[in-house]
């Protein structure tokens, strides 16, 4: 499979260099003095890793990007925020879940 994992690239003041991890294999990460050698770096890393697990008949996992969703997810809020949210949505004269959805987009 081609690689379809989701990367990104930011500064560590901490190491002084840009850090890349990969959001599918949290615990890899790779520190280089360039975003692009950061880059390169954690795709090397995370190419090995795959190949690894398939060697030792391991799934590697799907690439966020290529999952399926439902639409659905459930978030807890303190019910002060829920009746906020609820007034709100009946004063818009639409549903909790369009005007949460709306602020959300």
């Amino acid at each position: 499979m081609q690689d379809r994992y989701t990367y990104r690239v930011s500064w560590s003041a901490n190491d002084d260099e840009y850090v890349a991890v990969c959001l599918e294999f949290p615990s890899l990460s790779w520190l280089a003095t360039t975003p692009e050698e950061a880059l390169a770096g954690i795709r090397e890393v995370v190419r090995d890793v795959v190949e690894d697990m398939r060697s030792g008949d391991e799934e590697p996992p799907v690439p966020l990007g290529l999952r399926d969703y439902s639409g659905k997810f459930m978030v807890r809020i303190p019910p002060e925020t829920h009746r906020e949210l609820a007034i709100a949505a009946a004063d818009s004269g639409i549903s909790l879940n369009r005007y949460v959805t709306a602020r959300l987009s």
